[in-house]
């Protein structure tokens, strides 16, 4: 009877069955199925691209690839336990792996805010200190960094090994809400509040710098109009081009390669930019081609006088309102919106309610919606990103290579 007793309370611990969650519990399998299947498929190719493409091999999408290891961490073995903790509505895992499994999940949610932190800094220094991001951003930096985010991850939720538990509200495996504080509340506050704080801050000092300058160069535009009294050569005009074209490839060169900046050009307006301006494309351009040959575009030496700082970083930042920069921050600025709009219902219910009184199936409906934060990525890049969509493109061409063929075999023995 001890025994019996002893069962019945341990089956009690892993048990998350109520009448309310039992229809929902199917919608939760179904969704989290398609999570699993998404996002493996997709963090793979991201990680597969990088490798096989020698365009996607750059030092921005090294952050990228960290983050797609992260959510596949939680793609390939944490979301299929959680499938099958909502289909039976318990933990059949054992108490062990609930405590790794707590471990991992906060490991890889805490990697993916420090690299979304990390992916901001890297596109403001790009676009406002290049010679901090080139000393920063190294190989050896981002080695040092990448290698540090998964390191401060473990080390932070590491301590919370005795008290990760099951938690009935959301039929899955996490710290114990009272139990751990006040450390779990510190983390919590540090990494999504302080972190994704300072992601959005970076995120609005690029968009004010990059404003800054679309109005200067608007600016310098109209004068320019309102001064000109004759046509310029056509000699001269092909050099300026050249040059402004340079200048605006200088701030895209970590996320395009040479084919793409060349492409890019066709698309940025041919405008003549002024003596002072000259100088800095030249130096750009022959300072940052030496360090990465593959992804910068030369631009034309031209002799001219020394030129200003605000003139040179409002040429280089803004050419090309379409210009490779843009569209990758852009992209980037996206997932980090993901991220928050997946983690913040889930985090803003659980401030509220904290003696559960809400209904268990909202629990588990913000809950699950994390889970969206996993596989979203890789459908964004494909959508934003053209050469991660071309690398996705060859990548399913050769997969599905082989079954063309059998079709085509089967259909030729058919006729």
């Amino acid at each position: 009877m001890l025994m019996n007793h002893t069962n019945q309370t341990e089956d009690d611990l892993f048990s998350c069955y109520s009448p309310s969650v039992v229809g929902y519990r199917y919608f939760a399998v179904l969704w989290g199925c398609a999570v699993t299947i998404t996002g493996t498929v997709g963090n793979l190719m991201t990680i597969l691209a990088f490798a096989l493409d020698p365009r996607l091999r750059t030092r921005f999408n090294v952050l990228i690839v960290n983050l797609a290891v992260a959510d596949l961490l939680y793609c390939t073995i944490l979301q299929p336990i959680s499938v099958d903790s909502y289909l039976h509505l318990r933990w059949r895992s054992g108490q062990l792996w609930c405590r790794i499994f707590g471990l991992l999940l906060f490991l890889s949610n805490s990697v993916s805010i420090i690299t979304l932190c990390l992916v901001a800094v890297s596109r403001y220094l790009l676009v406002a200190k290049r010679t901090v991001f080139d000393r920063v951003f190294s190989d050896r930096g981002l080695t040092l960094l990448l290698v540090s985010a998964w390191a401060l991850g473990l080390v932070t939720f590491g301590p919370l090994w005795p008290v990760y538990v099951f938690v009935p509200q959301v039929c899955t495996c996490s710290f114990h809400r009272t139990r751990g504080r006040p450390y779990t509340t510190i983390l919590l506050f540090f990494y999504f509040f302080v972190g994704l704080g300072c992601v959005g801050a970076f995120y609005l000092l690029i968009y004010r710098r990059v404003q800054i300058a679309s109005q200067a160069l608007l600016r310098y535009r109209l004068s320019r109009r309102s001064s000109r009294k004759k046509p310029a050569s056509s000699a001269q005009g092909t050099d300026d081009s050249g040059v402004e074209s340079g200048m605006a490839n200088t701030c895209s060169c970590e996320m395009s390669s040479q084919a793409d900046i060349t492409q890019n050009k066709d698309e940025i307006t041919s405008i003549k930019p002024p003596p002072s301006t000259q100088g800095t494309a030249t130096a750009l351009n022959s300072s940052t081609a030496n360090k990465s040959p593959p992804e910068i575009v030369r631009a034309p030496l031209v002799s001219t006088p020394a030129p200003t700082t605000e003139a040179s970083s409002s040429h280089s930042a803004t050419s090309g309102d379409d210009g490779e920069f843009k569209r990758v921050t852009r992209m980037c600025f996206t997932v980090f919106l993901c991220f928050v709009f997946c983690f913040v219902p889930f985090l803003l219910l659980n401030i509220a309610d904290k003696h559960n009184r809400a209904p268990q199936v909202l629990h588990m409906l913000c809950a699950n919606l994390t889970w969206l934060n996993s596989c979203i990525n890789p459908v964004l890049y494909a959508v934003m990103n053209r050469q991660f969509r071309q690398a996705y493109h060859v990548l399913l061409t050769r997969a599905a290579a082989p079954f063309t063929y059998l079709w085509t075999q089967w259909k030729a023995l058919r006729s």
